[in-house]
């Protein structure tokens, strides 16, 4: 099983691999060019799903390209609420989420992927914003997330980049099993 497979809250453990291996694959790269670039590359992939494949999973128990771009949309909401209460308040806890409850009981399976694209990049622009204007001592604020601990500003846009490049491989990786 894959370390990007976990369901549910993490243990430290799973956290640390978790966030190790998206780190890894962001490499040596820019994060903020990586953030800035994704919008573009989701519009992209979009493109490369006919509309009958779109909600197909690449297998059975997983999720369809629709759903991937759900749970993007999503995860940008969480980002920014996250970014902001670290820069605004001292040590803030940051509340960990079940992604597959949110996919089930938020219907990911029936949001338009136009829609959710949209949803993403408008809170992106705004992420990218504060990411790029934010100062040595902003970027080394910290909130206490609740599976991976502290976690400073900069961590957390150089994961969240490493979550754009795994979500994109992601996307090809249906597009190659449903197409």
């Amino acid at each position: 099983m894959s370390v990007f497979t976990a369901s549910g809250f993490l243990t430290p453990e799973q956290a640390d691999a978790y966030s190790n291996a998206l780190l890894g694959l962001l490499g040596n790269e820019d994060p903020i060019a990586v953030l800035a670039a994704t919008p573009a590359a989701l519009r992209q992939a979009l493109g490369q799903f006919p509309a009958a494949d779109l909600r197909t999973p690449e297998a059975p128990g997983k999720w369809s390209a629709a759903m991937v771009f759900s749970h993007l949309a999503d995860a940008e909401l969480v980002t920014s609420f996250r970014l902001r209460m670290i820069l605004a308040h001292d040590r803030p806890t940051l509340t960990p989420y079940d992604q597959d409850l949110w996919a089930s009981g938020l219907h990911y399976d029936r949001v338009a992927p136009a829609e959710n694209i949209e949803r993403f990049s408008v809170l992106r622009r705004s992420n990218l914003v504060l990411w790029a204007a934010a100062t040595p001592e902003e970027l080394s604020r910290v909130g206490i997330h609740g599976e991976r601990g502290e976690e400073s500003v900069d961590r957390q846009r150089r994961l969240l980049a490493g979550h754009d490049r795994l979500h994109l491989n992601q996307l090809g990786r249906i597009r190659g099993a449903v197409g």
